[in-house]
């Protein structure tokens, strides 16, 4: 009969696991919807203000036009026409900045924003390039003057541009006059002669948001970036030569030549900048797909994210992902205690347990909105292990039994804190510790008779029953 009570009560407790299960799930949903309306602050900010920056240039580009004449065989002449773009890119391109970070809020969301300081050296050694091509039989072609372009992501993070040439400021017009690149600036170079050298400096005080990419438009390209930002992601197509991240921020360089990358080869084919829709856990630039060659992007970036390691919405993510094996651990700790006091506890109870432990999810995500992680961590923890402890008295029988269910809730909670924040070695810290945890059980049961009906121990004598002398 015992037995059977004990199978009723594993089937009971499986319907609490799976009840607190739904609990974790709907925590979990809870956690996805506060990392949505993240996403919409973000959007918000971005709307407002300027979002992620990718910049290209300095280029110089000509517009020209081709008309020629048409002999149709009825002897009826037409003219047509073809604008088309020639553009130069720079032989030797070095670009110095420093973004320090300018952190916006929306309500309670936080987004990382920066204003940068980027300084761009660049040098032709000719532009023939420029030069126009032949003319049709019966045509004629017909070029603007030379012109240097900048073109940004969003041109409403520029705060301040100049462009010098020697010791001459060009004047600045808004616009690259490229339908390719509608964001951006450009400034005319009517006396250059297309087959001198040219060298322009330019300084551009923009802002941004979370990402910033340099697309490496010149036959030598060095970008050397200085930050505050002590969690930097580097992304695009090419990581850094040389990089040092501290605490205090980092500072990263990038050395690319045009034997490594299509930049140079797309601008000419006018494709457009790549979009910066970024991954919030993986960062990277939207990539251009194979086969939309007609709206292709431009490949090549050198960029980095503004990433936040203990992000509170993919951290309390990722603790809910362990949510029911602590959960299991809870329960198999309560069992053990149960089958070593001797002291029955009921299902009603197993359920409070559990309950107590899923809130402590929903206490970490509140608090860590308005706390830094580890101390809303430490608060939530606190508080579910002081309640377990608690109740565990009353539940257990005693208070060094109470007390004991609490270290060992608490032990868990240490487990999962170092789960959470050794994400390389997260894998081997938890397969370590159910390895301990499954060692213990097995020595503190070794010497249990499973088949006893009252679980006692194998060097337990056998009750003696009415009669025996």
């Amino acid at each position: 009969m015992q037995i059977k009570a004990l199978w009723w009560k594993l089937v009971i407790l499986g319907g609490v696991t799976l009840l607190l299960l739904f609990v974790l799930l709907r925590i979990g949903w809870l956690v996805d919807e506060r990392q949505q309306r993240q996403r919409a602050a973000e959007a918000s900010v971005a709307a407002a203000q300027a979002g992620p920056q990718v910049l290209l240039g300095p280029v110089v580009q000509r517009s020209c036009s081709e008309e020629w004449t048409v002999i149709a065989p009825n002897s009826v002449s037409g003219t047509q026409r073809r604008d088309f773009i020639l553009s130069a890119m720079p032989s030797d391109l070095v670009v110095d900045g420093t973004l320090n970070q300018e952190t916006r809020r929306r309500g309670l969301f936080k987004v990382n924003a920066y204003a940068a300081q980027v300084g761009l050296q660049a040098r032709w050694g000719s532009l023939t390039a420029l030069e126009p091509p032949a003319p049709r039989k019966e045509g004629k072609v017909q070029c603007d003057d030379p012109r240097v372009v900048v073109a940004v992501s969003d041109s409403r993070g520029l705060r301040q541009v100049t462009i010098r040439q020697g010791a001459s400021a060009l004047t600045v017009r808004p616009g690259t006059r490229n339908d390719s690149y509608p964001r951006g600036l450009h400034a005319a170079l009517p006396a250059q002669a297309l087959d001198a050298p040219l060298a322009l400096t330019v300084q551009l005080d923009v802002i941004g948001m979370t990402d910033f990419g340099l697309v490496p438009a010149a036959a030598s390209t060095q970008m050397t970036l200085r930050s505050d930002w002590p969690h930097p992601s580097f992304g695009g197509r090419f990581l850094p030569a040389t990089s040092s991240v501290r605490d205090t921020g980092f500072e990263a360089t990038w050395k690319v030549s045009e034997l490594a990358t299509t930049a140079l080869r797309d601008v000419a084919a006018g494709r457009g900048l790549p979009a910066v829709d970024r991954d919030p856990e993986a960062g990277g630039y939207q990539r251009p797909q194979a086969g939309e060659e007609k709206n292709a992007l431009i490949a090549d970036t050198l960029a980095f994210s503004m990433i936040d390691p203990v992000n509170p919405y993919v951290m309390s993510d990722r603790a809910i992902k362990y949510g029911l094996l602590f959960i299991v651990l809870t329960f198999v700790s309560v069992g053990l205690l149960e089958l070593l006091s001797r002291r029955r506890v009921h299902p009603v109870q197993y359920l409070l347990v559990g309950l107590a432990m899923t809130l402590f999810f929903l206490l970490l995500l509140s608090l860590s909105e308005h706390l830094s992680f580890a101390l809303s961590y430490g608060l939530a923890a606190g508080a579910a292990i002081g309640l377990l402890s608690f109740y565990g008295v009353s539940m257990l029988g005693t208070v060094r039994r109470g007390l004991g269910f609490g270290a060992l809730v608490a032990v868990l909670y240490g487990a999962l804190f170092v789960l959470l924040n050794l994400e390389k070695a997260a894998l081997l810290v938890g397969a370590t510790l159910l390895f301990a945890v499954l060692a213990a059980i097995m020595a503190l049961t070794r010497r249990i008779d499973w088949y006893a009906p009252n679980g006692r121990t194998a060097d337990q004598p056998e009750p003696a029953t009415a009669g025996t002398p």
